[in-house]
């Protein structure tokens, strides 16, 4: 009798604390630097409310049925390697960001090295440096029931892009 109380207080728990611990909203704040020097700041965060089914990206909620695993950021670096597109944090070219997302930081900058380097950028993800190794790089961020569960970079290189 005591293990079948102990069960059903188990399963009560679980099932009670699933729906409190099952929403969560994460601010992403950021600044952009565009090509003339002008610094402006944008908010791009994501949130889940699972009574409601509803995924906030941004600043738009959309219906889902379930909380998605992961959301991808796409960086685009420009045909003269000049200058990156990211359509969430801005609707033109920009020169280099930082955005702050949970615990995750991201900071996208150009630096002079001494031998080439795809676009002179380098793209930091928590104090770790990367260098872009193709033009289209993707920022992966990966969910769970509390919120961010990890953020990881495709198409992008510890070696300074100067392997093969």
């Amino acid at each position: 009798m005591n293990n079948l109380f102990k069960i059903g207080f188990f399963f009560s728990f679980i099932c009670f604390s699933d729906g409190a611990a099952a929403d969560f909203d994460v601010n992403g704040s950021g600044v952009v630097t565009y090509p003339t020097g002008i610094d402006k700041s944008f908010d791009f965060g994501f949130g889940w409310k699972a009574n409601d089914k509803k995924f906030r990206i941004g600043n738009k909620s959309y219906s889902m049925s379930q909380l998605p695993e992961s959301y991808s950021i796409a960086l685009t670096l420009s045909k003269d390697e000049s200058k990156v597109w990211i359509q969430e944090f801005n609707s033109g070219y920009i020169e280099s960001f930082e955005w702050q997302i949970g615990k995750h930081k991201l900071k996208l900058s150009k630096r002079e090295f001494s031998s080439r380097v795809k676009g002179d950028y380098i793209l930091t993800l928590n104090n770790v440096d990367y260098f872009l190794s193709r033009n289209n790089v993707s920022i992966d961020v990966h969910f769970e029931e509390s919120g961010i569960k990890a953020v990881r970079l495709d198409g992008v290189t510890r070696n300074m892009g100067t392997k093969k």
